[in-house]
């Protein structure tokens, strides 16, 4: 095991019996073509991406996320189970977990990669955390995964979720939310247009583009852009910027009200 990688078992809370299952996880498939290309010259050189181990850390974080919800929360229905893993495996939740634990700092990568900026792109930090988690799996089972989703991927964020549950929120389904926020404020229905397809038929990308639909039906203003693997994954991620969007917007009117009404009480005054 390389001697930097422990403070990374550390924060997943597992030291592994074989190394080299941690090495693969963090491997991006940038590096592994790029050590494929060299391996006449360099063929003692370590080989193969992560995609396999995120493939099988998928399949794995679901399973224990949802085994702990239903054991947890006896009174929800299959709805509500549904919804809440949901959100727990979710990329962008995912990503939240990989920064919390700096994930970033330990991928490998290509050389021209590294340089871009890749470590610190959400999407892949998401799958790479994916991929350990299928890694404690095959060194440690599920008790190595179970310590750690507990730890890091659910903890105080399930008495959260369960919170906005019992308030109504329309949790993880962010096309209703902001149909609802829009039909609320009067100003119109969103629309959602795919933008761009990109990757294999495997690995599918779509960019989606919500805007508001206006009057005459036409989409009008845009709202914000999302991704995902599916048009229907992109479509609820770009709803959910344009949800943040509108909060950003509607703070900041706040703030500005608040300061027009100090200055107004001072002049009164």
């Amino acid at each position: 095991m390389e001697e930097n990688l422990s403070g990374l078992e550390a924060s997943l809370g597992h030291r592994f019996a074989h190394a080299e299952l941690l090495v693969r996880a963090l491997t991006h498939r940038s590096l592994a073509h790029e050590q494929a290309a060299h391996e006449v010259t360099d063929p003692a050189a370590p080989h193969g991406d992560n995609e396999r181990m995120e493939f099988l850390g998928d399949a794995v974080l679901g399973l224990v996320v949802a085994e702990a919800l239903f054991r947890m929360h006896p009174e929800w229905q299959e709805g509500e189970l549904t919804r809440v893993r949901a959100q727990l495996v979710s990329r962008q939740h995912m990503a939240v977990v990989a920064t919390a634990v700096e994930l970033g700092q330990y991928l490998r990568l290509s050389k021209g990669e590294d340089r871009s900026g890749l470590r610190r792109k959400s999407t892949v930090i998401s799958n790479s955390m994916e991929a350990i988690v299928g890694a404690l799996y095959l060194d440690g089972g599920l008790d190595a995964v179970e310590g750690f989703v507990q730890r890091q991927v659910m903890g105080a964020e399930v008495e959260k979720l369960a919170e906005q549950l019992r308030d109504g929120a329309a949790l993880g389904n962010y096309k209703s939310a902001l149909q609802e926020r829009l039909q609320a404020d009067r100003t119109g229905t969103p629309v959602y247009r795919v933008k761009s397809e990109s990757g294999p038929d495997h690995r599918k990308r779509f960019l989606v583009e919500a805007r508001l639909k206006g009057e005459d039906g036409e989409a009008g203003k845009a709202l914000a852009r999302g991704t995902g693997s599916t048009k229907k994954n992109a479509e609820q991620d770009a709803a959910r910027r344009a949800l943040e969007m509108l909060d950003r917007a509607a703070a900041k009117a706040a703030e500005t009200a608040q300061k027009e009404k100090v200055v107004e009480e001072e002049e009164a005054g």
